[in-house]
């Protein structure tokens, strides 16, 4: 079956902020996400998944390791488990990204202060 952000499961998290999942197994998570302007996810980390964010439209700013890198369309970041990090939209424009997990983050997220 063809999957789409238009027939898949979707929900809100965060600040408004929207996800589809794509592919939602335990062995792998894919899920199409969209953050309005000025949105970000707690600070956190994975002790077991490892992902991978890569951005469609707008500029996605990715903490990690106290590190901010600016990920513009068509550019991905890996996130390794263990490393500490948030997304954030700092820009004026909403951001559409993919993120995949390995396995998938259920389960596996430690929030920090």
């Amino acid at each position: 079956m063809m999957i789409s952000k238009e027939n898949a499961e979707h929900y809100v998290w965060g600040d408004d902020c929207d996800g589809w999942y794509l592919v939602n197994r335990q062995d792998m998570l894919v899920i199409h996400e969209k953050m309005p302007s000025g949105t970000a996810e707690k600070r956190h980390w994975h002790s077991v998944s490892r992902q991978f964010f890569f951005v469609l439209n707008g500029v996605l700013s990715m903490e990690l390791k106290g590190e901010t890198h600016n990920i513009k369309p068509l550019q991905g970041l890996e996130i390794p488990p263990g490393a500490k990090h948030q997304a954030r939209n700092d820009t004026e424009s909403p951001v559409e990204f993919i993120v995949i997990s390995h396995p998938t983050t259920r389960g596996d997220r430690t929030d920090l202060p």
